[in-house]
């Protein structure tokens, strides 16, 4: 069996999708027999994100991350956000020659740009740089595999949540 460890900017206390999705999903590893451990803001320093401030952002350097990770010792890492947990845990997967999956579970550029100046253009392009080093990015629905596959994503497949 594998020890799995996932790293997520979203955790309790939100309550969201992404927060019940990981809860599921490391239900379902662990009744097949494997480990899961996590990498969250609640081991870290935080502060609201801007426009949604249940979003708590981490304070937090690569090292530091690292250090949680080396603690639990995976076989497997999976990165379901691409916050700054998810920046830094695919920093150290880089650095360390390590293949991971990456999730992406909503259609964050169309939010960042009806809340600020920002264009989606920019956000899926910082997006499709994260997720192009991932063995696969793991979506929730079949529209959003197609959609990123139009703008460019690679190694998209369907992560079945439920």
């Amino acid at each position: 069996m594998q020890r799995v460890l996932i790293v997520t900017d979203a955790w309790l206390p939100q309550v969201n999708g992404v927060v019940k999705s990981l809860q599921n999903t490391a239900a379902q590893l662990e009744a097949r027999g494997h480990t899961v451990g996590f990498v969250t803001p609640l081991s870290f320093r935080t502060l609201p994100c801007p426009t949604y401030p249940d979003i708590r952002l981490s304070l937090t350097t690569p090292g530091a991350v690292a250090k949680h990770i080396d603690a639990f010792a995976p076989d497997a890492l999976h990165i379901a956000t691409e916050g700054p947990l998810g920046w830094a845990a695919r920093s150290i997967a880089l650095k360390r020659g390590w293949a991971f999956t990456s999730a992406y579970h909503t259609r964050f550029p169309e939010y960042v740009s009806s809340r600020s100046p920002i264009p989606e253009s920019w956000s899926y392009a910082l997006l499709r740089r994260f997720h192009g080093a991932s063995a696969a990015v793991m979506v929730p629905t079949h529209s959003i595999i197609d959609d990123l596959q139009t703008r460019g994503f690679d190694r998209v497949v369907h992560w079945s949540r439920g």
